[in-house]
């Protein structure tokens, strides 16, 4: 027979489509699924208090840029786009508008107000390492609201001691009794710039290269890519999902179908995508529940959100009734 003989190549099996949670916990039970990655997004914050950014009532949505200490001119561009609040050409102009937004979300970290395979996580708000998951398993791709240096000249800042000077040199545009009544500058103590903020990526600088070293050595193994609470609308944490292989499983949790422009298929003979409507925490209690670890995530129940706690209880109430 000769070496060109398509009679021996075999075939490639159609994958077998995930219609429900409980074909995809027993998928992940299973020794098909050796390996699982996640991108998460803002969505699987809610419950922990945090806003979201596009959603309506999210920060975008509620910006008022005439509360920000800010020029005429960056107020105008902020009510065109509130993107800009996170803007580097604007933050290296006027620390203000980020600071002041982001106030009540540095000062939440430092009290922890919210306590919240790999996971490449779009969310500033540190609850992927508060839960227990190992850093060298959680890759932030958008940085960290809970580290804090100089945009200029790099100098590492103690958080907590910079957390005092948000506190005492902030405006709460949010509550403004909470804080003084106008914005003092936080200089940087080597450069002495207006230029020290939480180690977030800023619209206009370079993601961290752990994300494409991380997603370049990690994607193409994994046999399942859960993307969760995220509109998948920013690059290119987004391009997550057409990385991975062929043959991975991509589940979707949302409560919108989002990523039609990636490749992500939500048609009716879909083999490789499953959709899950559904807030975050009620599709995952659920899919953790089929998989029977219902009782292992009780046991961590003060250590996350008190809404999420709740969730939980009242699952393992019922689950312990029938």
């Amino acid at each position: 027979m000769s070496d060109d003989d398509p009679s021996d190549i075999s075939e490639e099996q159609p994958m077998k489509a995930i219609k429900d949670l409980a074909t995809l916990a027993r998928f992940i039970l299973s020794e098909d699924c050796k390996s699982v990655a996640m991108l998460t997004g803002a969505g699987v914050s809610v419950a922990s208090g945090i806003p979201d950014f596009r959603s309506p009532g999210g920060m975008y949505d509620t910006l008022r840029p005439e509360l920000i200490t800010a020029t005429d001119e960056q107020r105008r561009l902020m009510a065109l786009d509130p993107t800009y609040v996170v803007e580097k050409d604007m933050f290296m102009q006027n620390q203000f508008p980020y600071m002041e937004v982001r106030r009540p979300f540095i000062l939440g970290v430092r009290d922890r107000k919210w306590k919240p395979t790999i996971v490449f996580t779009q969310n500033i708000d540190g609850l992927s390492n508060a839960v227990g998951l190992p850093d060298d398993k959680i890759v932030s791709v958008h940085g960290s609201i809970a580290k804090v240096s100089c945009e200029n000249c790099g100098r590492d800042t103690d958080f907590n001691a910079f957390c005092d000077e948000v506190e005492s040199n902030i405006k709460d545009i949010h509550n403004p009794q909470n804080g003084p009544k106008e914005s003092h500058p936080i200089l940087c103590k080597s450069c002495g710039k207006a230029t020290v903020k939480p180690e977030t990526i800023l619209f206009g600088s370079s993601l961290p290269e752990e994300f494409f070293e991380r997603s370049e050595e990690d994607l193409p193994s994994v046999d399942l890519l859960i993307v969760a609470g995220t509109s998948l609308v920013v690059s290119p944490a987004n391009s997550l999902v057409y990385r991975v292989s062929n043959s991975t499983y991509r589940v979707i949790v949302n409560n919108e179908r989002v990523g039609r422009e990636l490749g992500i298929d939500y048609g009716p003979d879909a083999d490789r995508d499953f959709f899950v409507q559904g807030n975050c925490d009620d599709v995952f209690l659920e899919l953790i529940t089929e998989m029977g670890w219902l009782e292992d995530l009780s046991k961590v129940t003060d250590n996350l959100p008190e809404g999420s706690g709740d969730l939980i209880r009242v699952m393992k109430n019922g689950a312990d009734e029938v």
